[in-house]
């Protein structure tokens, strides 16, 4: 009993300290991200706008926006805006900025509009999947400096997705025939083909192992079919045997006493 006592305490001590945090951040400055696809191919040009609501609150009424990208071909548009007016606007073309922000000049939304082209691939990794930096956003107070809101998005090429498409149906198709050693390490070795770029091997080696694996999982229903096939002989001799049995002791004359 001391011991549920002592749990349901504990459970309003914990509920209590989330009341109270939640209370502290209420109304706090909040990031709003725009629309962020999953993946984007190499060279392909990604548009996003980010908003910052209530700048100033929980804040000092001066503080630095920094915000930072790996897209090429950088454009940023950073808007201030006061109850939708805008009242101050910067434009950046690098890929990282700084912007200072003033509450006396006004604004309790800052948008900031960002255009680039997706980045080339540095590192080739299967799982995790390569990632670039769609944005980095962080506020500087002084010598403080604390992260807003930051995004990661893949990155392809025909290639590298054609390899990666292969590699993931070769995964299936061994997981479906539930493990081959053979498959398994066709499909490692896939893996590492497409970790050092070798796109066009580790597409055949996946290949194989999907192959492989399909091969071992109808020879493994083959044999379960064959085995039932079996099974229901036995069964059916069994059930034969039996009713014969039965007949003939059936058909055998009453002996006389």
């Amino acid at each position: 009993m001391s011991w549920i006592r002592s749990s349901k305490s504990a459970a309003l001590v914990a509920l209590l300290a989330l009341s109270l945090a939640a209370v502290g951040t209420a109304g706090a400055i909040s990031v709003s991200p725009g629309e962020v696809p999953n993946e984007t191919q190499v060279g392909e040009t990604v548009t996003t706008t980010v908003t910052v609501d209530d700048p100033f609150v929980d804040m000092n009424d001066q503080w630095t926006l920094q915000g930072s990208t790996e897209l090429t071909n950088v454009s940023w548009t950073v808007t201030v805006l006061q109850q939708g007016e805008e009242v101050d606007q910067a434009s950046y073309g690098e890929q990282s900025f700084e912007q200072a922000l003033n509450a006396s000049n006004g604004g309790d939304t800052v948008e900031i509009a960002l255009t680039g082209d997706t980045p080339a691939v540095e590192n080739y990794t299967y799982e995790p999947r390569e990632t670039y930096t769609l944005y980095d956003f962080a506020s500087v107070q002084g010598s403080s400096t604390s992260d807003l809101n930051a995004t990661s998005v893949h990155h392809y090429t025909n290639a590298s997705d054609s390899a990666r498409l292969a590699i993931d149906d070769a995964s299936e198709a061994i997981n479906a025939s539930s493990g081959n050693s053979d498959a398994e390490n066709l499909l490692n070795n896939a893996i590492s083909a497409y970790e050092n770029g070798n796109f066009g091997n580790a597409e055949d080696l996946a290949g194989q192992a999907q192959n492989q694996a399909e091969q071992a999982q109808q020879s493994a229903q083959r044999n379960q079919t064959i085995l039932m096939g079996v099974g229901a002989l036995v069964v059916l001799a069994i059930v034969v045997g039996g009713v014969y049995y039965w007949r003939s002791n059936q058909n055998e004359p009453t002996k006389l006493q």
